[in-house]
């Protein structure tokens, strides 16, 4: 490489001396939690708000407008580690850009009623 020049544009995912905390600015978590699954959509398309961007930021946002996708696709399908996905992605949650439909952690499709009896009905056996 003979110069800085080659590597301008370039993104994590094509250039491996870019370091994960770099792109997060050494954060490990965003404002909110995201989970794989949660599915990631954008309203609308600013083109202005996009040039401000970070390449891999602006990536999903684009993608993200496309269609919608879930977390663990958005960061596969532009080549962003997982984490730094999550950070990203909450940003721009967080500017109003993008719109996260997570079902949330604690929802069981389970009774709890049931449970206790079946453990009760165990430990008499035990």
């Amino acid at each position: 490489m003979s110069g800085n020049g080659q590597l301008r544009g370039r993104t994590a995912a094509t250039n491996p001396w870019v370091r994960p905390y770099v792109l997060t600015s050494g954060r490990t978590r965003g404002a909110g939690e995201l989970l794989v699954h949660a599915l990631v959509s954008a309203p609308g398309y600013d083109p202005q708000f996009a040039a401000t961007l970070l390449p891999e930021a602006r990536a999903l946002y684009e993608r993200a407008c496309t269609s919608t996708e879930s977390v663990a696709e958005l960061s596969a399908h532009c080549g962003i580690p997982l984490g730094v996905t999550r950070v990203l992605l909450s940003d721009l949650c967080s500017a109003g850009r993008l719109l996260v439909d997570a079902p949330t952690a604690a929802a069981s499709p389970l009774d709890r009623n049931l449970l206790e009896r079946v453990l009760d009905g165990l430990r008499q056996y035990a």
